[in-house]
């Protein structure tokens, strides 16, 4: 399980309404621990909804938005970058790559904007304050496309609290979230989910730290291994040769793709399309107000300016302080470079229903990852959908397993026709019963 400092800070920056709630929650949680009676104030917290904790990156996505969030994790698949491209794809027209519909703050502009004052009291401040968070998880589903310039709403809840033991930290808690996403003309897009893993500290320092780790040093025939992989990527891509779900067989291999070396460019690249994440990080005045908003996540440097943790990312002394050997990247990324090894696999006729992703172990700057899938079942989903389940691969340069995770796809069939999208979750009437019927998925 790894944590990204923004992740890490996301229970222990959120500040309470007042002091005496602060007083109160110490008082029945000393040191950070998991109680029954904080995971039970927890738990009355499923299934409502509440807003997002920043608003969305793009508000009417358009098929420039598209392209740079595609091109931001190195995909220029012409579905998502091409008008006249997609325009004579099976789609008819551009859609958005599948890691735009989602997104912490990507898309989606909150249906439920305040808590009702009813639900005040159970929602206010964090029933496991003190407890660290390692955001561990995530998991995806997509229903119907994303099409340029529409509005997209969204609802977020806690919809999973699962009571664990961790031979990381002992007790811990699987706390998942989840957020829906509808278009404005009423269509359910996707959900999102992630798991953050709730550990108490003192058990988990007394468990030591990461190991060092010697960062990478590469030869020039090792850069045109790399250089080599990423000319035959291009190549194999799918794209308008349709993959038939009859020509698929279990054991088929997907992949190698390649992601790397890392650099901190290609984390600054990742921003330019994905945004500043879930604390509205923000230059020069937005930075004071955001400060003031969040001050957990600042600190001072050794100049004594206020920055953010999530500086983690791109300056190696403050990882080091951090106890890694240098920077690193976000789970995210590496979640979208999966997806990006199943569509460039599956071509632009089929539909990626279903991804889910482990982030095990850190991937540092200079370490690069091979990507690989393989085909562990076929067969005709819900309502007689051809459908394929792939295992997916993460694996660095070290041969270290970084990011496991599975996918489900639909693939268009000879005999089947053409691929017909997954029914949503609790039908397509309204994101609450969408959300409500995850939270019995959860449960």
């Amino acid at each position: 399980m790894v944590t990204n400092a923004n992740d890490a800070t996301a229970t222990e920056g959120k500040p309470e309404a007042n002091g005496e709630a602060r007083t109160e929650a110490k008082e029945r949680r000393p040191d950070g621990t998991i109680t029954d009676e904080g995971i039970a104030r927890l738990r009355a917290r499923i299934g409502i909804a509440e807003p997002h904790t920043a608003p969305p990156q793009y508000r009417r996505p358009n098929v420039d938005a598209f392209r740079n969030v595609a091109r931001c994790y190195g995909d220029d698949n012409r579905l998502w970058c091409d008008e006249d491209y997609a325009t004579a794809s099976v789609w008819g027209g551009p859609i958005a790559p599948p890691p735009l519909v989602g997104g912490d703050t990507l898309i989606g502009e909150d249906e439920v904007t305040r808590i009702p004052d009813h639900l005040r009291d159970v929602m206010k401040g964090d029933p496991l304050r003190g407890v660290h968070a390692f955001y561990s998880a995530a998991s995806r589903e997509w229903w119907a496309p994303l099409r340029p310039g529409l509005r997209v709403f969204r609802r977020n809840a806690l919809v999973g609290v699962h009571d664990k033991v961790s031979e990381f930290a002992g007790r811990a808690v699987h706390e998942w979230g989840g957020q829906v996403f509808m278009d404005e003309t009423g269509t359910p897009l996707s959900g999102q989910y992630r798991n953050m893993v709730r550990t108490e500290r003192r058990k988990a320092r007394e468990r030591g730290k990461y190991a060092k780790v010697e960062p990478q040093r590469y030869t020039d025939e090792q850069i045109a291994e790399i250089e080599a992989a990423y000319d035959a990527e291009a190549a194999a891509r799918r794209g308008g040769d349709p993959r038939h779900w009859e020509d698929v067989q279990v054991g088929d291999t997907v992949g190698p793709m390649v992601k790397g070396p890392l650099r901190v460019t290609d984390m600054v690249c990742w921003h330019v399309g994905m945004g500043m994440g879930l604390y509205g990080v923000a230059p020069l005045r937005l930075a004071l107000t955001n400060r003031r908003r969040i001050p957990g996540f600042y600190y001072r440097d050794d100049l004594n300016i206020p920055d953010v943790q999530q500086r983690v990312h791109w300056d190696p002394e403050l990882a080091r302080r951090a106890g890694n050997p240098t920077t690193y990247d976000y789970g995210r990324m590496r979640e979208t470079w999966l997806i990006h090894l199943c569509t460039d696999w599956m071509g632009d006729d089929a539909w990626l229903w279903k991804l889910s992703c482990e982030f095990r172990k850190f991937n540092y700057v200079g370490d690069t990852q091979w990507l690989r899938g393989t085909v562990v079942k076929k067969y005709l989903a819900d309502g007689g959908r051809p459908a394929v389940d792939l295992e997916l691969a993460a694996t660095n340069q070290r041969d270290e397993l970084t990011t496991p995770g599975t996918a489900t796809i639909l693939l268009p069939s000879r005999e089947h026709g053409a691929v017909r999208l997954p029914d949503p979750p609790g039908g397509t009437g309204n994101l609450q019963s969408t959300l409500d019927a995850i939270v019995e998925q959860f449960r």
